[in-house]
């Protein structure tokens, strides 16, 4: 008996151990905040300035269930090219766990992304927005809030539109997501 529940508390310890080795993305964040290949930033939701817009309601209910932004970018360079590729392998590996849910892709003429979230499709708790571009690198988004739903983030881009906010409060990042 006792053989049996040793055996049994071996493979629970294994079954754990293997399925928090996947990095999360929150994790990814933390770890490459002080990477000097990184560019990194928290940004609470009030930075976006609208106070002044005319919204519509469905406009303010958007910006009312966002908290803050958090905002990691790789900006590649000649010297980091292999490191680029091996840090947006990371992020497209953690991105492609099942519990982040496709939103829609993005194709530009400034490169590849894809918007996803976390969360009930009636009450989403974080939407990310990962982008690509071979010359510049990546840049990962992560939008929290509180019950959001999938017309918030349609909306939530309107209202930016309607703003006064031009990147304020960005810094460096602000400039890599311009161009």
């Amino acid at each position: 008996m006792k053989n049996i529940i040793k055996s049994l508390l071996v493979l629970m310890s294994a079954f754990v151990a293997s399925c928090s080795s996947q990095q999360s993305l929150q994790e990814y964040y933390v770890d490459n905040s002080e990477n000097p290949n990184f560019i990194s930033i928290d940004v609470p939701a009030n930075i976006l300035k609208m106070d002044g817009a005319d919204l519509t309601d469905a406009e303010s209910e958007a910006m009312e269930s966002l908290r803050k932004f958090n905002l990691l970018a790789f900006k590649k360079t000649s010297e980091n090219v292999a490191e680029y590729q091996i840090e947006k392998k990371k992020v497209k590996e953690i991105l492609k766990n099942d519990e982040f849910v496709e939103l829609m892709k993005i194709n530009s003429q400034y490169g590849k992304g894809v918007i996803k979230y976390l969360g009930d499709e009636n009450a989403i708790d974080e939407v990310i927005i990962y982008g690509d571009s071979k010359e510049k690198g990546f840049a990962l988004v992560r939008v929290l809030g509180k019950d959001m739903n999938p017309a918030h983030i349609v909306q939530l881009m309107q209202a930016i539109q309607k703003s006064d906010y031009k990147g304020e409060g960005l810094g460096e990042i602000g400039e890599f997501l311009k161009g």
